[in-house]
């Protein structure tokens, strides 16, 4: 099979959960998430801080799946195999993990008060996140141009990425804003849940990730 870089999987893997190209901003770089989800809980912005776990568990789910892939088929859709202080699976290190913890909040901030308010005659909460999405999968160009990102499989990058990886994180972001506090414990909670048993599981037990 054609592939764009296959030894970015063998580099990737043998970092996989190293300690080796552990780097001390690690902590100061955890510390600013909690510190930015200690201050949504102290103004009470609920609805941010469920778009942001919204965000981060499916991001979980989807770096689960794409670790699953390469277990399956020997290469994930992309990979990390350099430029990260910890590798947590295959396709994501620290770093970016960490910005996809806060992303939801960040980007939260900017929705319209009105939740049905339109755009063009489109929602805005989809607007926006066919907006945010656009601009996750421009960047992700910039990111695979260089060493420590990779997009493994010819056929895969921005648009694919754009489809089936952002607007699913943004759409679901956008709307858990606007649900209703159980909804928002059910389903977040229930996603959790998943992301932690699949973890359990397949890194844990079977050490397929």
């Amino acid at each position: 099979m054609l592939l764009n870089n296959p030894e970015a999987t063998t580099k990737a893997l043998k970092m996989l959960r190293s300690g080796e190209n552990f780097q001390w901003y690690f902590i100061p770089l955890f510390a600013f998430v909690v510190y930015i989800y200690v201050t949504e809980i102290e103004r009470k912005n609920w609805k941010g801080i469920a778009a942001g776990l919204s965000l981060y568990a499916t991001h979980w789910f989807v770096e689960i799946v794409n670790a699953l892939i390469q277990h399956f088929t020997g290469h994930s859709l992309w990979t990390v195999p350099t430029g990260t202080s910890f590798l947590l699976l295959v396709g994501v290190g620290w770093e970016l993990s960490m910005m996809f913890s806060v992303a939801g909040v960040i980007f939260s901030k900017l929705l319209p008060f009105d939740s049905k308010m339109k755009i063009l005659g489109i929602n805005n909460r989809i607007v926006f996140a066919v907006g945010n999405a656009a601009f996750f999968s421009i960047f992700e160009i910039f990111l695979a141009m260089t060493p420590a990102f990779v997009w493994v499989y010819p056929w895969w990058g921005s648009l694919p990425v754009f489809i089936t990886v952002y607007i699913p994180f943004f759409l679901m972001c956008n709307f858990a804003y606007d649900w209703k506090p159980r909804t928002q414990r059910v389903v977040i909670g229930s996603l959790v849940c998943v992301d932690v048993l699949a973890l359990i599981i397949f890194a844990g037990f079977l050490k397929w990730i």
